[in-house]
């Protein structure tokens, strides 16, 4: 029997795109259905009075150097720090809630994720966005042109709102079988569930 689990997400976050990466290998191996729910990030760390751990120095020198590497490391994921770190996800996330209208989702996933932490772009820079989506054979201008709708706005707002609802206090948060987990470092106990359905 097949299990859901919902992905509360955002590009800016170096832990996300690992989880993403974690959860597309989890979805190979168990039945696995993986609803994404794009969310603003800084909307969610503005609401709940939460921070980037890299705001804390001895926290994202931690983080940088060595946790994150040892994940990449166990699960054999490629992460590489986005120079241009932390960026404006703004118009990434509003073309997130858009892209479903154009069938274009996944790729856009995709996309977005390894253009963000792997070829490390500065992926708040409208031009370099339209460049890497039309090098992924997406219609960029007409995602581009998605952002600019008061109804996708609204629903980047609604689903934002939506996550500190529902608990979010950053990214990325997963929900499955009811329980909350946080963090791309939790998804062992997600595995266990996955192996005892």
């Amino acid at each position: 029997m097949s299990k859901t689990l919902e992905f509360y997400f955002d590009f800016a976050s170096p832990t996300t795109y690992l989880a993403h990466k974690r959860l597309q290998q989890l979805r190979e191996q168990y039945d696995l259905i993986i609803e994404y729910k794009p969310m603003l990030l800084g909307g969610v760390f503005k609401a709940t009075g939460n921070t980037t751990p890299v705001a804390i120095p001895a926290k994202g020198k931690y983080m940088l150097e060595s946790d994150l590497p040892r994940f990449c490391k166990r699960y054999n994921v490629e992460l590489k720090l986005n120079p241009h770190f932390p960026v404006n996800t703004l118009t990434l996330m509003r073309i997130a809630v858009g892209a479903r209208e154009m069938d274009c989702f996944e790729a856009y996933l995709d996309a977005a994720f390894d253009a963000m932490w792997l070829a490390g772009e500065n992926m708040g820079d409208v031009e370099v966005i339209s460049r890497c989506l039309t090098n992924k054979d997406l219609d960029a201008q007409a995602l581009l042109e998605l952002t600019q709708q008061p109804e996708v706005k609204a629903a980047l707002i609604a689903a934002t709102e939506e996550a500190v609802a529902r608990g979010c206090f950053g990214a990325p948060t997963l929900f499955m079988d009811g329980e909350m987990y946080f963090g791309q470092d939790r998804l062992d106990f997600i595995e266990e569930a996955l192996g005892q359905a």
